[in-house]
């Protein structure tokens, strides 16, 4: 298989994607698990209580009889697509290739839950200002198609998220989960895209991707410096001021990206190459806002 697929973390994906919940909702028959409880939806298993579960779906039956408290977890007949995002730009591989090879693989993470949950997936990727999609699959034998496909992928050129963003949502015709893989260091915008996102229903998770040097630059002096996406250069004068400057900035693009994410009432998960890949998964799971 793939070397962006970590299975060292197998275990604790499957353990994990029994968590994953997608709020969207569409009308297609298909095999979505489902918290309602009715005769559209078939039983299909128990899983332990975790805090913040919702107590009206405890199987007080199966409590009664073990002592420990289970959820009840059904096969209910509607379908959902979880669409992935990668920002394949050239920021994205700037001064080195961790920071892309993360984001891949936290790609690949999230598609290996969604397909064992018998989710369908469809992989778009933007770069050179151009929108790519994969038509949608579903099942983990799918998976090793999608891997090969991320294999082949490079970071080049530039992007524009808003741009990209309602490009996605022109070839979606019904809401699922959108989880969009990015920097989010895009100075055109994207939360108006995101708005309309939320407007269609999705449910969304944003999955912010950074190296050690977008969190703490080491440049110094007098430089001519080139922009990777655009090619045109700049000269600066790199000091502690600018230093503090750059800090500040990016302080008030996480601080906005919090903002957006509560207001959407969509996930944000910050992340850096430093990091196991199981914690922002985790996070992305739970729906956390960073």
């Amino acid at each position: 298989m793939s070397g962006i697929f970590d299975a060292s973390i197998v275990s604790e994906l499957e353990a994990l994607r029994r968590r994953l919940t997608i709020r969207a909702r569409s009308a297609n028959t298909g095999d979505r698990i489902s918290s309602r409880r009715g005769s559209s939806a078939e039983f299909l298993e128990h899983r332990s209580y975790a805090p913040g579960d919702d107590l009206r779906r405890i199987d007080w039956l199966a409590f009664a009889r073990t002592g420990e408290p289970v959820l009840k977890l059904f096969r209910a007949e509607e379908d959902v697509v979880v669409r992935i995002v990668l920002d394949s730009s050239a920021s994205m591989q700037a001064l080195s290739e961790e920071k892309f090879l993360f984001a891949k693989r936290l790609t690949a993470a999230f598609a290996y839950m969604a397909l064992a949950n018998q989710e369908r997936v469809q992989f778009f990727s933007m770069s050179n200002r151009t929108l790519r999609a994969k038509e949608p699959v579903r099942g983990k034998a799918s998976l090793p198609k999608l891997l090969r496909w991320l294999d082949d992928l490079y970071a080049a050129g530039a992007v524009a998220l808003r741009e990209g963003l309602d490009d996605v949502l022109l070839q979606t015709s019904r809401p699922g989960m959108l989880v969009v893989v990015s920097d989010f260091l895009d100075p055109s915008g994207f939360e108006t895209a995101l708005g309309r996102a939320a407007s269609a229903r999705h449910d969304i998770a944003l999955v912010q991707v950074l190296s050690s040097d977008d969190l703490n630059p080491t440049l110094d002096g007098d430089l001519e410096l080139e922009d990777v996406e655009t090619g045109e250069f700049v000269t600066v004068t790199v000091d502690q001021a600018a230093l503090d400057g750059y800090q500040r900035n990016l302080a008030s693009l996480f601080g906005r990206m919090r903002t957006l994410a509560k207001r959407l009432g969509a996930t944000y998960v910050r992340t850096h190459t430093r990091e196991t890949l199981i914690e922002p998964v985790r996070r992305m799971v739970t729906k956390g806002v960073d």
